[in-house]
């Protein structure tokens, strides 16, 4: 199972890990965007760590809520409604519980990742972080089937969404203002697809610890 105080720790490392990534990410962002990805993610989880001593005594459906909440209103661009309808759907369908089994885990995130995919209408290959997270949850599922471990199989879901990250930097974007860019935004990797690594690799660490 996965605890509350695991879930909280996957914040705080996610805070932690896209500050130490801002420059990274914003540099990213300089090539085929508005070079404020770093910047914007950052700020957001800070918003978020200053909230979540408010919040950690509540569920943790009740938690991702407010968290989506946060960055909805801290973020700017497009990242903070998307990433914050990711917490939001996610806090959703584990109203009320303490603690997480490997389906709630998968519901939590494939809720997410849905809410990403309403909010966004991005599909696979418009170089966006729907390429990280949509091989994710394949991973993910696959694993939770075949009788993984929780550990297990996040650790093929982060390798999943590592390579999806990856993989879109041959892609010409579709979305968002890269899009504008046609061809010249071949060859560069998506700041969204490796924001949405970031998290989900702060999340296996955090159920590892």
């Amino acid at each position: 199972m996965i605890t509350k105080a695991q879930i909280v720790q996957w914040l705080t490392t996610t805070a932690k890990v896209l500050a130490e990534n801002k420059e990274y990410l914003t540099q990213l962002d300089s090539a085929i965007g508005d070079a404020d990805h770093g910047i914007n993610m950052d700020r957001g989880f800070k918003k978020v760590m200053e909230k979540l001593p408010t919040v950690e005594d509540k569920d943790i459906g009740n938690v991702l809520k407010t968290i989506g909440m946060t960055l909805i209103s801290s973020v700017g661009g497009a990242s903070g409604p998307l990433y914050g309808t990711f917490f939001m759907r996610s806090g959703m369908v584990v109203t009320s519980k303490e603690e997480l089994s490997g389906d709630d885990l998968l519901q939590l995130l494939q809720a997410g990742v849905d809410g990403v995919v309403q909010r966004g209408r991005a599909q696979l290959g418009d170089k966006t972080m729907f390429d990280a997270l949509s091989p994710a949850m394949d991973a993910l599922r696959s694993g939770l089937e075949n009788q993984d471990d929780v550990v297990t199989a996040l650790e093929t879901a982060v390798a999943a969404a590592e390579q999806g990250m990856k993989d879109t930097i041959p892609l010409q974007a579709k979305k968002g203002r890269a899009s504008y860019l046609g061809e010249r935004s071949i060859g560069h990797q998506d700041p969204g697809a490796t924001s949405s690594y970031l998290i989900l690799k702060a999340l296996l660490d955090s159920v590892k610890a």
